[in-house]
């Protein structure tokens, strides 16, 4: 499915599969006996807002040919949201390969919340020859330099090896951030460790979720804190579920009307070596 869908060489397909792909974070839409569309949920961590949260990212989202065009996708996606929720996990990403991509998850709650880097990221090739003799220091460097970054996807060792064993397949290309969405699983788990480091901020706001029941409600947030009664005299603030990321994740959020940016800081998500 993988091969006739993305098309990709043999010798990454043999990386993927070893360190990414796990039968338990695989979700399949059967059609008989027969595989027809399949989605990887690949767990992270991701700084947000000065803590790390665990976060699911969406790799080879992909219907055979002869399949499309009869809502697996959007089956598999509905059960990757409820299955997030039974993992506790309160945000999924994904990087759309295509720009028309960008509209068709925008249909299932996802915003664009990641922008494509305008600089180089740094040259895993330069920095593995730093460290010729520890692949542990060499990912120590790594570290250092993303761990401090808010809104960002952190890596593990095994992530960074898997990152520099792919480098070298295609001789070290140049890399720069990606593109990507974001989808809110649980609003209330991220509103509440948003007040928790954004105590100075209060407001009400109702979100709005056409796919998950759960998050079609009410908090007041206020003092580091949220509850389940609005306040008065503070900002009401009426969001989908799309709009919720954007703000959360402080995507360009000081170009928003008031009272959005006296509310939401302004941050640089960013989205980098994700195996793309």
């Amino acid at each position: 499915m993988w091969k006739s869908c993305f098309g990709d060489p043999d010798n990454y397909m043999e990386l993927y599969f070893r360190d990414k792909y796990r039968p338990e974070n695989t979700l399949l839409y059967m059609e008989g006996a027969k595989a027809a569309a399949s989605l990887q949920m690949l767990h992270y961590r991701f700084t947000f807002h000065g803590a790390e949260i665990p976060v699911i990212y969406l790799s080879g989202v992909c219907t055979l040919p002869a399949y499309r065009r009869k809502g697996y996708t959007r089956a598999l996606l509905i059960e990757g949201f409820r299955e997030a929720v039974r993992r506790e996990v309160p945000l999924v990403f994904l990087v759309p390969q295509e720009k028309w991509l960008v509209e068709l998850y925008a249909k299932y709650g996802f915003a664009l919340t990641f922008d494509a880097g305008a600089g180089d990221l740094p040259s895993l090739k330069e920095l593995v020859a730093r460290h010729p003799d520890s692949m542990e220091a060499a990912y120590h460097e790594f570290d250092r330099h993303f761990r401090g970054q808010d809104m960002t996807v952190q890596k593990t060792f095994d992530d960074f090896k898997t990152i520099v064993e792919e480098g070298a397949l295609f001789d070290f290309p140049v890399k720069r951030s990606l593109v990507g969405m974001a989808r809110v699983i649980d609003a209330g788990w991220l509103l509440s460790e948003f007040a928790s480091r954004n105590n100075e901020v209060s407001f009400n706001i109702r979100v709005r979720d056409e796919l998950l029941e759960h998050n079609n409600r009410a908090w007041a947030v206020s003092g580091g804190r949220t509850a389940g009664e609005t306040l008065p005299g503070v900002p009401d603030v009426h969001v989908d579920i799309d709009d919720l990321a954007r703000l959360l994740l402080g995507y360009h959020t000081a170009a928003e009307k008031a009272p959005y940016p006296g509310l939401f800081p302004e941050k640089t998500p960013m989205m980098h070596f994700m195996l793309e």
